[in-house]
C-alpha cells in the first residue's frame, strides 16, 4: 500500500479504518478474480483511499471514507451519476443504507453483509461494461 494511501487509513477511527480495509481487500480479491476489470490502480481523491480500473477502464471509481455526522458508518463512494446507487436501492433498501445517490453506508458495529457489499463492489468495478 502507498504510504500517503495508508496514512489515510491512520486518519481513520480504529473500526472505520478495519471495515475500510475489509472492504479494500474485497476490491482486491474481486478484481483479481475477473480479468475483465484488470489491475487496480490505488490512490488519493480529496484525500480519501479510491480505486480505479485505469487499465481496462472497466469501472467507475470506488472512493472509501467515514462519514460525517455518523461516526460509527463508512462510506463505499461512487460518481453520482451512476446508476449503481438507485439500483441497489431499489433492490436492497431493506439490507443496505444509502447516503443520496452517491454511497452504501455500513455501520462498523454490524456485521458486514458480505455478499451483498461484493455484489455491489463488483458492478461498480464493472460499470462501464454493461450494455
Amino acid at each position: 500500500m502507498d504510504k500517503n494511501v495508508s496514512a489515510a487509513y491512520d486518519r481513520f477511527d480504529d473500526k472505520v479504518s478495519e471495515r475500510l480495509s475489509q472492504i479494500r481487500e474485497m476490491i482486491f480479491d474481486i478484481a483479481q478474480s475477473n480479468h475483465k476489470i484488470g489491475p487496480i490502480t490505488e490512490t488519493l481523491k480529496w484525500g480519501e483511499p479510491s480505486y480505479l480500473t485505469e487499465q481496462s477502464k472497466s469501472g467507475t471509481t470506488i472512493r472509501l471514507s467515514n462519514v460525517k455526522n455518523k461516526p460509527d458508518h463508512c462510506g463505499i463512494y461512487v460518481h453520482c451519476q451512476t446508476s449503481l446507487i438507485g439500483e441497489f436501492r431499489d433492490n436492497f433498501s431493506d439490507e443496505l443504507e444509502f447516503s443520496g445517490n452517491r454511497a452504501v453506508l455500513v455501520d462498523v458495529n454490524k456485521p458486514l453483509n458480505e455478499d451483498l457489499i461484493e455484489m455491489f463492489l463488483q458492478k461498480a468495478l464493472m460499470y462501464h461494461l454493461k450494455t
